[in-house]
């Protein structure tokens, strides 16, 4: 990925609160050609806050619902006859998805930019921004009875019964006996408490939490438990928005990493 530099891994543990946990998954892009009609349409449907725009394979810019209203709408241009990359805002401010959420709050004050592409081994994932940071509450600590299917190249395959200890709209920590390597593909299913309908939702495993000591001894139980990082993968506005809502009106209860 250009225009940006390459951040280092930054070692992590379940009390830091990740970019990946506040992000929105997915990254919609386009080529610089594409007209502002076209890319109009395309983030309407896909209700995002911004698409990629990819220029040149060195060349990179964001088109906003702003730029369309300030730099076509206002000035009385046809958007028919307009390409993005004429009306793209850049640079382009790249994070990856491991960096602490603080981090990123830095970045975008330092910048003046309220949207940042995050990025998974230089690939986009999803995108974060101020309204992000402002409006969505830290991850619920809660306790989440769920089930864990293993994707592979011919479908579904072991399942595991989980616990989600902490959860938002972006992922989980789930809790489980089970050896799950980063990278591995998951379908995670389980209900929100006191909403019936279930929900199933596609993820991967981001990392493992070491487990925890007791009196300078790992307990039986710890022992016993992997904590697991999921990131939740193809959600669905619907199923994200259920999540958001529950997460907020959990709010006392809410993860604090302070």
């Amino acid at each position: 990925m250009a225009d940006r530099d390459e951040p280092q891994p930054q070692a992590t543990d379940h009390q830091t609160i990740l970019v990946a946990h506040m992000m929105t998954p997915g990254v919609v892009q386009v080529p610089g050609d594409v007209s502002v009609t076209e890319a109009a349409s395309l983030l309407e449907r896909e209700r995002m806050p911004c698409l990629l725009v990819k220029d040149t394979d060195s060349r990179f810019g964001l088109m906003t619902p702003t730029d369309i209203v300030k730099k076509v709408v206002a000035r009385g241009l046809e958007p028919d006859d307009i390409e993005v990359r004429t009306i793209m805002t850049r640079p382009v401010q790249f994070i990856e998805h491991d960096r602490a959420l603080d981090e990123a709050s830095a970045l975008m004050m330092s910048t003046g930019t309220p949207i940042l592409i995050v990025t998974k081994q230089a690939q986009p994932v999803g995108v974060l921004t101020a309204r992000d940071l402002i409006l969505s509450p830290k991850r619920c600590m809660t306790n989440i009875s769920a089930t864990i299917s293993v994707m592979d190249g011919q479908g579904l395959g072991a399942e595991y019964q989980v616990t989600i200890s902490q959860l938002s709209h972006a992922g989980a920590l789930v809790e489980t006996s089970a050896l799950l390597l980063p990278g591995t593909s998951l379908l995670v299913s389980f209900c929100l408490p006191e909403v019936m309908s279930p929900l199933t939702i596609r993820g991967t495993v981001l990392n493992h939490v070491s487990a925890e000591t007791v009196s300078g001894k790992t307990s039986s139980l710890m022992a016993a438990l992997q904590g697991v990082e999921v990131q939740f993968i193809e959600i669905s506005p619907s199923d994200r928005s259920r999540i958001k809502a529950w997460v907020l009106s959990n709010h006392p209860k809410a993860f604090d990493a302070s």
